[in-house]
């Protein structure tokens, strides 16, 4: 008999097309708590200089008389982030295909709420920044960090039904997309429109590539890596070229289930009818069905499947870290912190992201439900929804993300904003947490 850890466990009792990905997003929740913390110890540390000065050092990129200069910081916000943005995109296309916004009547409660989750805590944050400096913070609290939220719902167990942990990923899912417009529509300082004319010719290429059946990853890689280079220069934050290009990868197959049937249980015939070498190795006509068998266990998954599942990984281990440890570490005074806390930018992203993410997703689940509008999810109570807003306050990396745009060249706000996202997330996660765990009502059987 197998022994499972407790978290396998958990994983055993979530519905099967949802284990890879929570497992990923669980995996990325608990990397980057830990290079958070790194960061934070760096930040304050004797080497807190040479921290900073490496993040802040220049790489050139030039060919021919082409060149690009960017330093550590700003290549992985604008460039390895897109990774991450693109996987942001084809979560939110699978979602609306084949996932929990396929379908309108379950999709409107966590789409709902998601609105809720985004608008209420922008409009507590502008009620306390109006007509400030750090009024163009309203993005900050809108968002949602899926890996850290989808972590602490994890590690709770038997305590949450499956359906509570799909809505959460519809309602995080539906925030990211959110948190992309935004990013598009509000945080563009100056638009150049040769280039970005020249993004949008890139993305109907790809798109033509989608239509003339085009599977293969590596003439998507090149045209959306020109697509990427061409919105840096338009003005529009290059990371939305990520998303963008999701859009056009294949989500269908090759094959379908029956033709993939067909034609393996063909080539496993043919592969048989070889007889076995007295030494065991293998006939070279095998070996080329094997591949063949292969290619064709490739082609009977979508692009968009395969794209998802092999980047999850070097996300969630490289550039979600990378992440972290460039934005995270922030170098504190305690002596001063109070002080900082106290400041307006730091005070609306907090009450926007615990008080409200909670009216704004429990609030509007309730008036929805009341309403008959939609119907909680399956095996839980309001409760239970209550303990979920709390969780969707956790912004942390999208939230650090849309600072860093809202105050760019502003360094003391973006440092008031970090000290409110920091403590807003880890509040926001603690109480989700405990008031899942300890005082939620489950559904009675």
């Amino acid at each position: 008999m197998r022994l499972y850890a407790p978290w396998e466990k958990t994983f055993k009792k979530i519905a099967t097309p949802f284990e890879h990905f929570l497992h990923a997003q669980t995996t990325t929740g608990l990397v980057l708590m830990i290079t958070t913390v790194i960061a934070l110890l760096l930040a304050n540390s004797p080497i807190a200089d040479v921290y900073a000065h490496f993040f802040h050092t220049k790489i050139n990129l030039d060919i021919g008389s082409w060149s690009l200069s960017h330093s550590i910081h700003h290549w992985i916000n604008d460039g390895l982030m897109a990774f991450f943005f693109f996987i942001v995109g084809l979560e939110i296309k699978r979602e609306i295909l084949v996932g929990e916004l396929s379908n309108i009547r379950v999709a409107i409660l966590p789409i709902l709420s998601a609105l809720g989750g985004m608008i209420i805590p922008a409009l507590i944050y502008l009620a306390i920044n109006h007509g400030s400096e750090g009024a163009n913070g309203w993005g900050i609290p809108m968002a949602t960090d899926i890996a850290f939220a989808i972590s602490a719902l994890v590690l709770l167990g038997n305590r949450v039904s499956p359906s509570l942990v799909t809505f959460l990923v519809a309602l995080a899912i539906v925030d990211d997309l959110g948190a992309v417009v935004v990013i598009a529509l509000f945080y563009t300082d100056q638009i150049h429109f040769i280039p970005l004319i020249m993004a949008f010719i890139s993305f109907f290429i790809l798109v033509a590539f989608n239509r003339f059946g085009i599977h293969a990853v590596l003439p998507y890689f090149i045209v959306g890596t020109i697509m990427w280079l061409f919105m840096l220069e338009s003005g529009v934050h290059a990371t939305i070229a990520g998303v963008i290009a999701a859009m056009a990868i294949p989500s269908k197959p090759k094959f379908t289930p029956v033709d993939f049937t067909m034609h393996t249980k063909n080539l496993l015939d043919e592969y048989d009818n070889y007889p076995v070498a007295t030494d065991h190795t293998m006939h070279e006509k095998q070996k080329a069905i094997l591949q063949n068998i292969k290619d064709k266990i490739d082609s009977v998954g979508s692009p968009a499947g395969r794209l998802e599942h092999s980047l999850h990984l070097p996300v969630s281990l490289l550039v979600i870290p990378l992440f972290a440890l460039a934005n995270a570490g922030i170098s504190i005074d305690f002596s001063s912190i109070g002080e900082t806390i106290m400041e307006p930018v730091s005070v609306g992203i907090m009450l926007g992201l615990v008080v409200g993410k909670v009216a704004g997703i429990a609030g509007i689940a309730y008036l929805a439900v009341k309403m008959g509008i939609a119907k909680l999810p399956d095996n839980s109570t309001m409760s239970q929804v209550f303990g979920v807003a709390f969780l969707g306050g956790i912004g942390f990396t999208m939230s650090i993300f849309v600072a860093d745009l809202a105050f760019l060249g502003n360094d003391v706000l973006i440092f008031q904003a970090k000290v409110g996202i920091l403590a807003a997330s880890l509040s926001a996660g603690l109480f989700g947490f405990i008031w899942l765990k300890f005082l939620s009502n489950k559904p009675s059987s």
